[in-house]
C-alpha cells in the first residue's frame, strides 16, 4: 500500500454507527471544557481522545471489487488466522459435509466494516449469544456471540458468513435482512471493537490465501468459484 493510499484510510469519514460514540466523546470533552475543575479536564480531555480514536476505528473507506463474477471477496480487513477444512455451522443448514473455512481476525486497528464475497441472496440470518473469547482461537467460531449469514448464489450454491465478537467487542450489528439481495463487496455489517468473520467456501471450493496473509475487504480474492 502506497503512502497516499495509507492516508486515505486514515481519513476515510466514519460509518453513521460512530454517531452516538462521537457525539458521547463530543459532549463530555465541551463539559471538561467548560468547567474549571482539574478532575473535569481531565474527563474532557478524555472525551476528545475517545472522539478521536471512534473516527478512526469506524471509518468507512470506499472499496472497489475486482471485476468477475467468479470470485469470492474477503468479508473483512484483517489477518487471515485460519484456513481449514470444517463442517458449515449447523444453523445455516449448509449440510455436514467439511468445506474450507477461512478465518480474518480484526485487531482494533483495523477497518470493521464488513463485506458480502459474492453475489447473492440472504437466505438465512442465525444470531448466538455467547462468550468473549479472543476472537483469533479456534473455539471462538462455536462459544462466542456470533451472527450466521447464508448466502445463496444465481446457481444454488451456498457461502456462509459469520461475524464473532472478540475479546473486546460487545456489539454485533448486521445491515441486512433474509431475502436480501446483495452485490459483492457491498456492506453488511459491523462488529465492536475487535473481532473475527469466518467464510465458508461451497463445497469442492478451495481457497488461495494462506494463514498470515493480510485481507483487505471487498477487494482481496479469497477463492474461484
Amino acid at each position: 500500500m502506497s503512502l497516499i493510499q495509507s492516508f486515505k484510510l486514515v481519513l476515510s469519514p466514519p460509518h453513521r454507527a460512530a454517531t452516538p460514540f462521537l457525539a458521547a466523546g463530543a459532549l463530555v470533552g465541551l463539559i471538561g471544557r467548560a468547567t474549571p475543575w482539574r478532575f473535569t479536564r481531565l474527563l474532557g480531555k478524555a472525551g476528545i481522545a475517545f472522539s478521536a480514536f471512534c473516527l478512526y476505528f469506524f471509518r468507512d473507506p470506499k472499496r472497489t471489487p475486482p471485476p468477475g463474477a467468479n470470485l469470492v471477496l474477503a468479508s473483512a480487513d484483517g489477518r487471515v488466522t485460519g484456513v481449514s477444512l470444517v463442517s458449515p455451522p449447523p444453523a445455516l443448514e449448509m449440510g455436514t459435509t467439511p468445506v474450507w473455512r477461512v478465518s480474518t481476525f480484526l485487531s482494533v486497528l483495523d477497518v470493521h466494516i464488513n463485506r458480502m464475497p459474492v453475489a447473492g441472496q440472504v437466505t438465512k440470518i442465525a444470531y448466538h449469544a455467547g462468550k468473549f473469547l479472543n476472537a483469533s482461537l479456534d473455539k471462538a467460531s462455536e462459544h462466542n456471540e456470533r451472527n450466521e449469514i447464508r448466502l445463496t448464489l444465481p446457481d444454488g450454491r451456498n457461502i456462509g458468513v459469520v461475524q464473532i465478537a472478540g475479546l473486546i467487542a460487545r456489539r454485533i450489528l448486521c445491515f441486512v435482512e433474509e431475502g436480501d439481495h446483495l452485490e459483492a463487496g457491498e456492506r453488511f455489517g459491523l462488529i465492536r471493537f475487535g473481532s473475527r468473520t469466518d467464510v465458508y467456501l461451497p463445497p469442492g471450493v478451495e481457497p488461495i490465501v494462506v494463514e498470515g496473509q493480510t485481507m483487505i475487504g471487498g477487494e482481496t480474492v479469497l477463492a474461484k468459484l
